[in-house]
C-alpha cells in the first residue's frame, strides 16, 4: 500500500526544490564534514592507539544513512562521482568484515573485545542502518555485493541473538534493525529476515537485560513492557518512532490485530498529548524523550529533527496498516506526515542546504543565553539558535539526506487490489505504476489549487486543516479523503490563514496562538518587527486579513497581518518594576504590522528572537 519512490516522480515545485537541493548541495555538505571528521577514512580500520580521530561508536550509522540517501538518488540519475564514493565505502565494508559476517568499524580496531557486551553502544543500530543502505543501494543499482555483505551480517546477528543467545543482552538499545530486517526480507524474499525482526520486536520487554541502557531505566529504550502492552509513548523518541514503525510493519506483515491495537494507541498518545504544533516529539533533553502528556515548552524543546523524520515513518506504516485492517484508511496518517515534513522535520535544514539543527525550538529569547552568570559553571540548557555544519552526533544531517532523496515514499498510496490510488501529499508529480497513471498539476502550498488526471479511481486526501472542500467532480467523503473516479479532476483547498489555540493543559500557551495557512506553521522573527515579537499581539478579528506575499527564498508565503504591540509611554529603566494594574499610566496597545515567515525558514538569517506561539486580543 505504501508506494515506493521509484514509482514517483516530482516535476516541479516546492518538494521539487527541496530534492533537487539535497542532490546538488546537501548530499555533498554531509559527506564533506563526515570526510573531515574521520569518518569516512574510519571504514578504512586503520585507527591505531594514540591516533587522531577515533571512530565512535556511532559512525557507521552515520556514513549509513548518507550511502541510503545516495543510493536514493543514483536510482533516479547516474552521478558518477556519487556513486564512486558509495563503492569505496563498499570496497572498505567488503574488505574489513570478520569472517563470521561481523562488521563495525568502532569494535574491530577499538574494542574487538567488547563486541556485542553493551546494549547501548548501537551495534545493531548501526548494522540496522548498514542494512538500509545496503537494500537501497541494490534496488538503485542492481548490483547486489553490498546486499550479500549485510545477509552475512544479519546470519551473524541471528547466530548470536536468536539461536545462540550468546550476546551480553538480547534486544538493541537503540531501535531500528527492526526496520531494516523488515526491508531486508522485503528485498530478498528471505523469511529468515521477517523471523530475526519479529524476534527483536516480540522479545523485547519480556526479559531482564543483562546490560541496561541509562542505568537500567527501562523506559527509556521501551524495554518497560511487552510491544503489545505499550500503549503510551516512552523514552528517547527517535528509538520509540522507529520502535512503533517496526512493530506497524510486523503488524501489516502478519495481520496481527493485537499489535495493531498497540500501533494505534501510540500514535495516538503522541499526537493527541505529546507533540507541538510544528510536530515535533520529545520535549526535553534529558534523554532526549517524552515526557508526560502536554509538557511542550517553546523555549526549551528539544523536538530532534530525527525524531520528526521518525515520526513520518510511523505515520507512513500506519497509513498502510489502517488500509489493510479497515479498507480505506484515515486520512490523519498523511496529515501527520505532512505536517512534520513542511514543519518538524523540515525545520532541521538550512535555506541554503548546507547547515542543520538537532534541536527544533518554538522560542528564542536572546537575553535568555546569558541567565546564568559567567563564574558559574552551571549548565542551562537551551537549544542553540544557529544552524551548523556537523555535529558530535551528526545522525540528523545524514537522516535528512535519506528523507529528501525519497519523497515519492509519502506522496501516493496504490491498492492493486483494488486498483485505486490514493493521493496523500500535494505537490507537482506523477505516480505510474504499470498501466497505471495519476498526475498532480499544482503549485502547493502557494495555493490549494490541484488539477489531478488518473486513469483510476483516486482517493484525495482532504487536510485535517482544511476548512473548506471544492471539487469539480462529484465525490464521496470516507474517512478523510474524497474519492473520484478516474477522470480529469480539480479541487480546491481553502488556505485562509487561522490562529491555533492549545489545550488548557500547555500551561506556558494560554493567551497564546500559533499562525498556519494550510500545512505550514508560521513564526515571527525580530528580524523583521523592528527588533522585538514578545510584545506583539495578534488580533483575533483581523487575522483573515492578512496578506500572504510568496516568497522565492522560501518557497511559500509570508503574511504580514495587523496586530497590536505593547508599549510603555514612560520609561521603564527608571519606572517601578511592578504597578497597579488600574494605575499604571501610558501603558498601551499601539497598532502594528506583524510579519510572520514559515517556521522551517527560522534562524537563516543571523540571531533573532523568534515565537512560534504569540500574543493574542
Amino acid at each position: 500500500m505504501i508506494t515506493d519512490y521509484r514509482n514517483v516522480t516530482l516535476r516541479g515545485g516546492f518538494w521539487k526544490s527541496k530534492e533537487d537541493l539535497n542532490r546538488d548541495v546537501t548530499i555533498n555538505a554531509v559527506y564533506d564534514r563526515f570526510y573531515e571528521s574521520g569518518r569516512i577514512d574510519a571504514f578504512k580500520c586503520e585507527w591505531k592507539e594514540g591516533d587522531p580521530k577515533q571512530p565512535h561508536f556511532f559512525w557507521d550509522s552515520d556514513v549509513a544513512k548518507w550511502m541510503e540517501g545516495a543510493a536514493y538518488i543514483l536510482k533516479r540519475e547516474r552521478i558518477e562521482d556519487l556513486e564512486q564514493k558509495v563503492e569505496a565505502l563498499i570496497d572498505e565494508i567488503e574488505k574489513n568484515q570478520d569472517e563470521c559476517g561481523y562488521f563495525n568499524i568502532y569494535f574491530t580496531v577499538v574494542k574487538p573485545e567488547a563486541r556485542f557486551t553493551n546494549r547501548d553502544w548501537h551495534e545493531l543500530y548501526c548494522a540496522g542502518h548498514l542494512m538500509e543502505a545496503a537494500c537501497a543501494y541494490y534496488e538503485a543499482t542492481g548490483r547486489d555485493r553490498f546486499l550479500k555483505i549485510m545477509e552475512k551480517y544479519a546470519d551473524y546477528i541471528a547466530k548470536r541473538f536468536m539461536i545462540e543467545d550468546s550476546a551480553n543482552f538480547v534486544t538493541p538499545g537503540h531501535e531500528e534493525i527492526e526496520l531494516a530486517l523488515y526491508k531486508m526480507y522485503k528485498t530478498t524474499g528471505e523469511q529468515r529476515f521477517l523471523d530475526l525482526c519479529a524476534f527483536f520486536l516480540n522479545t523485547r520487554g519480556t526479559r531482564n537485560e543483562k546490560d541496561s541502557p541509562i542505568g537500567g531505566v527501562q523506559k527509556y529504550a521501551q524495554s518497560h513492557l511487552p510491544i503489545r502492552e505499550q500503549f503510551e509513548a516512552a523514552g528517547h523518541s527517535v528509538r520509540a518512532t522507529y520502535l512503533y514503525s517496526g512493530m506497524a510493519d510486523l503488524a501489516l506483515e502478519t495481520n496481527d490485530t493485537t499489535l495493531a491495537k498497540a500501533c494505534y494507541a501510540l500514535f495516538d498518545d503522541i499526537v493527541n498529548k505529546k507533540m507541538y504544533v510544528t510536530g515535533g516529539i520529545g520535549s526535553t533533553h534529558i534523554g532526549e524523550a517524552f515526557t508526560i502528556g502536554y509538557d511542550l515548552p517553546n523555549d526549551r524543546a528539544y523536538t530532534e529533527t530525527c525524531a520528526s523524520i521518525g515520526m513520518i515513518f510511523f505515520a507512513n506504516r500506519m497509513f498502510a496498516l489502517d488500509a489493510m485492517l479497515n479498507g480505506v484508511p484515515s486520512s490523519k496518517y498523511a496529515d501527520i506526515a505532512e505536517l512534520e515534513l513542511y514543519n518538524g522535520a523540515l525545520s532541521g535544514l538550512s535555506l541554503d542546504g548546507e547547515c542543520f539543527f538537532y534541536e527544533n525550538p518554538l522560542e528564542i529569547y536572546l537575553p535568555d543565553r546569558g541567565r546564568v552568570p559567567p563564574y558559574f559553571n552551571i549548565h542551562d540548557h537551551l537549544p542553540i539558535t544557529q544552524r551548523v555544519r556537523i555535529f558530535g552526533c551528526s545522525c540528523c544531517p545524514p537522516n535528512i539526506n535519506r528523507l529528501l532523496s525519497s519523497l515519492g515514499n509519502y506522496f501516493y498510496g496504490y491498492d492493486e487490489e483494488k486498483n485505486v490510488v490514493y493521493i496523500n501529499q500535494f505537490g507537482d508529480s506523477e505516480f505510474v505504476s504499470g498501466d497505471v497513471r495519476v498526475e498532480q498539476k499544482t503549485n502547493y502550498p502557494n495555493n490549494g489549487h490541484i488539477a489531478i488526471t488518473s486513469n483510476v479511481p483516486v482517493y484525495v486526501r482532504i487536510p485535517g486543516w482544511c476548512r473548506r472542500f471544492m471539487a469539480t467532480k462529484k465525490y464521496e467523503k470516507i474517512n478523510g479523503y474524497a474519492r473520484f473516479e478516474a477522470g480529469e479532476i480539480d479541487v480546491e483547498f481553502d488556505m485562509t490563514q487561522v490562529m491555533l489555540t492549545s489545550s488548557v493543559n500547555v500551561h506556558k500557551n494560554i493567551g497564546r496562538a500559533a499562525v498556519r495557512r494550510g500545512p505550514v506553521i508560521y513564526c515571527a522573527e525580530a528580524v523583521d518587527n523592528d527588533g522585538d515579537v514578545h510584545s506583539l499581539y495578534l488580533d483575533r478579528r483581523t487575522l483573515n486579513d492578512g496578506v500572504a506575499v510568496l516568497n522565492d527564498k522560501y518557497g511559500v508565503p509570508t503574511i504580514t497581518f495587523n496586530g497590536f504591540r505593547r508599549v510603555d509611554s514612560i520609561d521603564r529603566d527608571i519606572s517601578p518594576l511592578y504597578g497597579v494594574l488600574d494605575n499604571i499610566v501610558g501603558e498601551d496597545f499601539k497598532p502594528t504590522k506583524i510579519s510572520m515567515i514559515p517556521y522551517f525558514a527560522f534562524a537563516n538569517r543571523g540571531e533573532s528572537n523568534m515565537l512560534v506561539f504569540m500574543n493574542y486580543r
